[in-house]
């Protein structure tokens, strides 16, 4: 076995705790890039056109206990699969005081199928009884840390994050679903808990965005 010289010992580890720190600084940005938003943050109001011409933003509901904030759109086939479980979750749980609010983010010159006026269409011929607005200039998406169609935010009443991410396990067969990530979280917000899960991956097709 070699015998290193101290010195030489002792660079070799500083240079491998450097090495170490650097990785897990890369990790933590990655997790943690600048404005999105983690469990127990407070998110800021925003305010959006929805599709029946009003802004739609969180102090419209004075009465909220909270809000399911959830990032979609019209042409992904998992926000097609998952479109009627959004809509059974604003009628289960907006009279318990916690209202959907449907935001799309994607660029309709990247895709044209998530334009306003598609929105409009989609809205109406779903019958929609939630909020859908368009993040026209793709800043409140970008704030939230959204990544996927669908994308879920659960807020309390005071806009605190209390989960983020899936609406469940199965985005396929909604009568297959083992876990229901959402649903968990918020019926552990109505008994004065807090969600023993609030955080899973969320599954979905990639925002699109334009490059600033």
């Amino acid at each position: 076995m070699v015998d290193w010289h101290p010195a030489k010992r002792f660079l070799m580890k500083q240079t491998a705790y450097t090495l170490s720190l650097i990785t897990v600084f890369l990790l933590f940005i990655q997790a943690h890039r600048p404005g999105d938003y983690a469990v127990g943050d407070r998110v800021e109001d925003f305010s959006l056109m929805g599709v029946d011409g009003q802004y739609v933003s969180l102090k419209n509901y004075p009465s909220a206990k909270g809000f399911f904030v959830i990032f979609t759109c019209n042409h992904c086939p998992y926000a097609q699969l998952y479109e009627q479980r959004i809509i059974e979750l604003h009628k289960k749980y907006a009279p318990k005081g916690y209202p959907v609010i449907a935001i799309n983010p994607n660029d309709p010159e990247i895709v044209p199928e998530d334009s306003f006026e598609e929105m409009q269409k989609r809205a109406k011929a779903k019958r929609y009884p939630f909020a859908y607005a368009f993040d026209a200039d793709q800043t409140v998406f970008r704030v939230f840390g959204a990544t996927r169609t669908p994308h879920v935010f659960l807020l309390d009443a005071d806009y605190v994050v209390r989960y983020i991410g899936a609406i469940d396990d199965n985005p396929e067969l909604a009568a297959s679903a083992q876990n229901k990530f959402a649903e968990n979280a918020v019926e552990a917000l109505l008994r004065g808990e807090r969600p023993t899960l609030d955080f899973t991956r969320a599954v979905g097709c990639k925002i699109k965005y334009r490059a600033k």
